[in-house]
């Protein structure tokens, strides 16, 4: 190798370098690591890439939104002469600012709020120049995205801010909503870059899912709800007629609560656990026409494409009138299979790879850091902002978290991205 050569090039080595794949790390713009360390993930999730990809290659003048800003970024490191290198996305950033103000200042900002904006603003925008017609894609979509958000949980938790350790503020942002309903079928494009580094787009059918949205509205899906989007169905059992009323939502992502030495498969098992409605808790009965103890799970009915997992490791504790981080080790494997579908489930043998984690490093919510590990062609990375480092794969046990309930700084996985084998 020549002496311009990387040091990232030089362990992963010339014959095993991916052809067509950068490693390209992401500046820090004072306290932007919470939206490097998503976009890195995200980009590394390879059908959501291919749909940004295809969308720039389909829209060659779009008007500035933050979907056209991502393009762009996506596009600059996927068409980059070098291998390896960093990237300034100052672009995407200041759009980011403009749409969103919670984000446009050096406070600190959490991951997952910032990931929960951006899927669902980014689905606001196709929908809204999908509405406006064949115009070229030169739609404005309302400011800061206003639109209901697709990430559901099963019970509904307030999400503390965090990151950066460039900054002592402390900010609290929190999305929480209704995800849309969505129908039909689409065609999915595919985006190729061909060796002169523009882009072409080639287009096959694929079926899409069915789901009831909170709007009652019926609209065919976006390329995000084909990603993203997974059914969750909640079976109420009254206890005194035994009837079994069930009611559908859609989610972009699983928010699970995190225990002590545990595993991910242990979370969304707690996740559907049986919770008994009693006391000024009872369930409304339309069989018996009146309140009564029942019975209540939630459980999988459509697995998404790539299944996004929020461990709540930020926790209110009012001993101490602030959140806390919940550092608990919780082991995530390489290969996932959920176990908590419905017994209707669509496809409930769906085999998931871990695809990317992004990682909060830091003693508690109101400081610390992101940092992001990703896998690449069976080699696996970490993105530290605009430093790109290959790990091997038992590193990853590092970030599970730690044994003891001692407050200590620790790494530890808080978004983990899986990807459907089947989609690969």
């Amino acid at each position: 190798m020549g002496a311009n050569v990387s040091q990232l090039e030089r362990e992963i080595g010339s014959d095993l370098f991916p052809p067509n794949e950068h490693y390209f790390g992401l500046v820090n713009f004072g306290n932007t690591c919470y939206s490097n360390s998503v976009l890195q993930a995200l980009y590394f999730c390879k059908p959501f890439r291919e749909k940004v990809l295809e969308y720039k290659a389909k829209n060659k003048r779009p008007k500035e939104t933050l979907l056209s800003c991502l393009a762009d970024l996506f596009y600059s490191i996927a068409t980059q002469k070098k291998k390896v290198g960093s990237i300034a996305p100052k672009k995407f950033i200041t759009r980011l600012r403009k749409e969103k103000e919670e984000f446009d200042n050096y406070m600190q900002q959490d991951a997952h709020e910032f990931l929960n904006f951006l899927i669902n603003h980014i689905n606001e925008i196709i929908l809204a120049e999908r509405n406006a017609g064949p115009s070229n894609g030169n739609t404005k979509t309302t400011p800061g995205g206003g639109a209901t958000s697709a990430m559901a949980s099963s019970t509904a938790s307030k999400s503390s801010s965090t990151s950066n350790s460039n900054s002592n503020s402390n900010s609290t942002t929190n999305s929480n909503g209704n995800s849309s309903n969505s129908t039909g079928s689409l065609n999915a494009t595919t985006s190729v870059l061909d060796a002169s580094g523009s882009l072409t787009a080639t287009t096959t059918p694929i079926i899409s899912g069915n789901g009831t949205g909170t709007n009652g509205a019926n609209s065919e899906p976006t390329w995000v709800h084909e990603i993203f989007q997974g059914i969750l169905t909640s079976e109420t059992r009254c206890l005194n007629c035994e009837t079994v009323s069930s009611k559908d939502e859609n989610f972009f992502d699983l928010q699970v609560d995190v225990d002590q030495n545990t595993s991910i498969t242990h979370c969304l098992r707690c996740f559907s656990n049986t919770e008994t409605l009693c006391s000024d808790n009872k369930f409304k009965c339309d069989n018996c026409c009146s309140y009564q103890e029942a019975q209540k799970r939630m459980r999988v009915k459509k697995l998404p494409m790539i299944l996004a997992l929020h461990l709540k490791r930020f926790k209110y504790m009012e001993q101490f009138n602030r959140h806390i981080k919940v550092s608990h080790r919780v082991v995530f494997p390489l290969e996932l299979r959920l176990f908590n579908t419905s017994d209707d489930a669509v496809n409930p043998d769906r085999l998931y790879d871990l695809t990317a984690v992004v990682i909060h490093c830091g003693s508690g919510p109101n400081r610390g850091h992101y940092i992001s590990i990703v896998k690449s062609h069976g080699l696996w990375l970490l993105f530290d902002d605009d430093m790109v480092d290959k790990i091997e794969a038992s590193t990853i046990e590092d970030f599970y978290g730690l044994t003891s309930d001692i407050h200590k700084s620790s790494e530890t996985g808080y978004i983990l991205f899986y990807q459907s084998r089947d989609c690969t």
